[in-house]
């Protein structure tokens, strides 16, 4: 007569298996989470901010940019002529929103428009949801944020991402 073997017999080496497969391959792999470096210096924010100003007059759109430093506190700000006033606070907010939260705003979108647990961000005071906040990085560290509103979002994202550009290709 053949012995049955219970359930737990039967999956315990597969899950000896995984766990070394999880926790020995997969999890040192994963991305490292970014530390704060020393802050954005004013030269290095006004040439940021120049190089998303020049990615927004080449395609003709008006906007407010503001530049903050690891603390979220503003650097640098510029609004293009003709850029709409409330664009002026959505821009400081996104360059906060990506700093304290050590990502691209986009990012916070996106868990919203999942729904479930990422409608919590919509509690939080002071965040902007939106594209157009993006992380400013020096040797891996972050050294300050961009934030960019104007246009539509996805406009505005392009035109931090220029900005944020400036630095990393020196």
């Amino acid at each position: 007569m053949k012995k049955k073997h219970s359930i737990f017999v039967n999956l315990f080496p597969k899950f000896w298996a995984f766990c070394f497969l999880f926790f020995g391959i997969v999890l040192p792999f994963q991305a490292q989470p970014l530390s704060y470096g020393p802050n954005i210096s004013l030269e290095q924010a006004k040439k940021v901010i120049a190089a998303a100003e020049a990615e927004a007059k080449k395609n003709q759109w008006n906007m407010a940019i503001a530049v903050v430093d690891t603390g979220g506190n503003l650097v640098l700000f510029q609004r293009m002529d003709n850029t709409q006033i409330g664009s002026i606070d959505i821009a400081k907010g996104k360059a906060s929103t990506a700093n304290n939260f050590k990502r691209p705003s986009r990012a916070l979108e996106e868990a919203i428009e999942k729904g479930g647990i990422g409608l919590r961000l919509l509690a939080v005071p002071g965040v902007f949801p939106l594209e157009g906040g993006e992380l400013i990085l020096l040797d891996g560290k972050i050294i300050g944020a961009i934030g960019v509103s104007g246009a539509q979002s996805t406009q505005d994202g392009q035109v931090a991402r220029a900005g944020v550009s400036s630095l990393s290709s020196k």
